[in-house]
């Protein structure tokens, strides 16, 4: 193979569980053309992952009809021999047919008729990781890589740059308080005691990571800076920075403490530690799938049938 297309154009979490399988496919076709298409949202965290070749930008989603033609026709010029779907949509499935790539990969679901090589769809039963879930699919053409570990490389300058705008130094413990999804959401006023605890503890930063999700503008932002006596030790980022610069500076932390979200993954991707807080009633929701990845890493996971039923005490002793 000459060109190989991965599309995987959601939330930048799930994106980064995919480094291991798209270094799959670089290691087992390594003189191949790998370019992936991501949300735009995540181009930038794409551009660190070394094995990437090009990357094309495709919001998640339907677009209008004259969006999708011109990508069709962007898809043939580049004369794919194969592309792989890793997450799927009736979208990225028409696309990669219309766009005439002789080897379509993906799971067998969402019109997975204009595939010709699927996998039956159990990833929300929770069985195994998702990085071992994308590790299966692309083994559909051959590939394969002992290193599973994520990997990002982050550029000095950036990493200079951040601690210099922030005052970032190493021993900071970083707090992502927020969740896409509401069923994973752990209490913000939990949050907020918690954050309180540590910055009268610890010596180093608590660092507030992040933003509110689009279903929690409506509630009310806990006010980091004037929690307890320990308030001249918390630095409220949230909103103030770009996910590789977010990256620069979990790099730096002694650790993550963050309910299940995309934060988590890239903590591992930068080699930090997490606490992570999970419910683990919901299969396709479970720390199973989608824990902190990396064996052997320090990783914590907290979890209880609701996330509602972990305690401050619960968190407070992990770290």
């Amino acid at each position: 193979m000459k060109k190989i297309l991965a599309v995987r154009n959601d939330r930048f979490g799930e994106f980064l569980l995919n480094i291991p399988a798209l270094r799959a496919i670089k290691e087992t076709y390594p003189t191949a053309e790998l370019h992936v298409m991501v949300a735009p949202a995540v181009v930038e965290l794409a551009r660190a992952v070394p094995f990437i070749d090009k990357i094309l930008e495709r919001p998640f989603g339907r677009r209008a009809w004259g969006e999708d033609i011109a990508l069709v026709w962007q898809l043939r010029r580049e004369h794919y021999d194969a592309a792989i779907v890793l997450n799927p949509t009736r979208e990225a499935h028409h696309i990669v047919f219309w766009a005439g790539i002789p080897c379509r990969i993906g799971y067998a679901r969402k019109h997975p008729f204009l595939l010709n090589r699927t996998l039956p769809d159990k990833k929300h039963l929770g069985l195994r990781h998702e990085v071992e879930y994308n590790l299966e699919l692309v083994a559909l053409i051959g590939a394969a890589t002992q290193d599973r570990s994520l990997e990002l490389a982050i550029p000095a300058e950036v990493q200079a740059a951040v601690a210099a705008k922030f005052g970032i130094t190493p021993g900071s413990i970083a707090v992502h308080p927020w969740t896409s999804d509401p069923v994973k959401q752990w209490p913000l006023e939990r949050f907020t005691e918690l954050v309180r605890r540590l910055a009268e503890k610890e010596t180093g930063k608590v660092i507030i990571i992040g933003r509110p999700e689009p279903w929690q503008i409506s509630i009310p932002s806990p006010r980091w800076g004037g929690v307890g006596e320990g308030g001249r030790n918390i630095l409220d980022l949230s909103g103030r920075t770009t996910l590789l610069e977010t990256a620069a500076i979990l790099k730096q932390c002694r650790c993550l403490v963050s309910c299940d979200s995309g934060p988590v993954h890239l903590a591992a991707a930068v080699g930090a530690r997490t606490v992570a807080l999970f419910r683990n009633d919901i299969p396709g929701k479970n720390p199973e799938r989608w824990g902190p990845w990396g064996t052997g890493a320090g990783h914590v996971v907290v979890q209880a049938a609701g996330v509602d039923r972990i305690t401050v005490e619960d968190v407070a002793g992990k770290i």
